[in-house]
This record gives structure tokens, sequence and C-alpha cells, in this order.
């Protein structure tokens, strides 16, 4: 979700609740919507895979490239004032091109593809930037093309989200897309853009803001 989509959602929100111009409310109206939580699933892995970076295409020890159409997915990570959170730990997990997670859970007759990592992480730059190379999202039985996604800040619980893509049909049916409101639905989608050429199919950004997330006792 880019900065200028937020602005424009956070403008329509308080246009709706009446309170543009009130001085109480200013300082709100400079920070940033957060990015919506969702759960994290019943497939995240019980163990992380010996390859876990940053590109689930390939596998280490394995020659095969991950079935799909590769993705290059990218974005920033900033708290609700914008600032960048620097060294940061984000993960995405995602079911492999036949519809398969890498999880003893997911018993589906699909075949399951060995060349797709299936989990990998990243650490944001000086910027807040992060990158993966991956898979454009598919379609499971029951769900509608996702990404899973979570962050871990310095001294606060993880946060967990999923990415969506943008303008895809069967985000209608979705019963955990669903669960967010329709005027937050924006902040949990990305568009992902054919590149037209190089060595990935696809392109996509999506920024995260995360709002306030104490850590547990």
């Amino acid at each position: 979700m880019t900065k200028s989509t937020t602005n424009r959602l956070r403008r329509k929100l308080l246009g709706a609740a009446g309170v543009v111009g009130v001085t109480p409310y200013l300082a709100w109206a400079e920070t940033l919507l957060p990015t919506p939580r969702q759960s994290t699933g019943p497939f995240y892995p019980q163990q992380l895979p010996l390859d876990d970076d940053n590109d689930l295409t390939r596998v280490a020890g394995r020659v095969g490239l991950a079935k799909g159409q590769t993705t290059d997915l990218s974005g920033r990570i900033v708290d609700i004032n914008e600032r960048p959170l620097t060294g940061v730990r984000i993960e995405i997990w995602q079911c492999d091109a036949n519809g398969r997670y890498h999880h003893p859970r997911d018993n589906r007759q699909a075949a399951l593809d060995e060349n797709f990592q299936g989990h990998g992480h990243a650490v944001t730059d000086a910027e807040g930037n992060y990158r993966f190379r991956t898979i454009l999202p598919v379609q499971y039985p029951g769900r509608t093309p996702h990404i899973h996604t979570a962050v871990f800040p310095s001294g606060h619980n993880p946060f967990v989200t999923q990415i969506y893509i943008k303008d895809e049909p069967r985000n209608a049916q979705d019963f955990l897309f669903n669960r967010i409101p329709v005027e937050r639905r924006p902040l949990v989608m990305a568009e992902f853009r054919p590149t037209n050429g190089g060595d990935t199919e696809f392109k996509a950004q999506f920024d995260l803001v995360i709002g306030a997330t104490p850590k547990q006792a």
C-alpha cells in the first residue's frame, strides 16, 4: 500500500467522521493508518526450512526452479509516524503453484513442489525497505490468492497480516478478506504488475504500517 493511497483513505475516513479541521483530531490526522492485522493461519511452518533466505523460488541443494510466475515483492515497513523500522525481520509464507503448503497439516492430494522454499525472511535496511523473490500467489480450496507476512519489531509482539492481489475477483468471496472493514481493505492489497521482460514475470510493492504492538508479559 503506497503512502498516497493511505493518505487518501485517511482523508476519506476523517471526512466521513465529520472531524476534518477539528483541532483535537489534527495530531491523529497526521499519522498513517496501520495495516490491518490478520490471522497467522494453520500453515505457519512448524520448523523453519534450512534454506530460509529471501528467494523462495530456489532451494539450496536443488537445481530446479519453483513452478509458478516469478514475482519481485518489495516495500517498506514504517510506524504510524512514517518512521522506518530498520533492522526488523519480516517473513512471508505461501502455498506453492500447485496450491500446497510445505506443512504436514496440508494433506491435499496436489503434488508438492520441492523446488519452492515455501517460507523466507528478510531484514529491513536503514530506510525500512525489504525485498523478496517469490511466485505470484495462487488460489487453493476455500481461499483467494494471498501471501502471509509477519513482522517482528524489537520489543513487541509479531505483527501478522496477509497480502492480497488488487482487483482479484475471488477476494469478494474470501471469508478472511471480508472480515476487514470495506474502507480498510485497500491497506492489505498490492498491485501485481507484469514486468514485460527480465528475470521476473511480476512486480509488486506492499508497504506495512505498524501500530502499537505491546510485548506480552
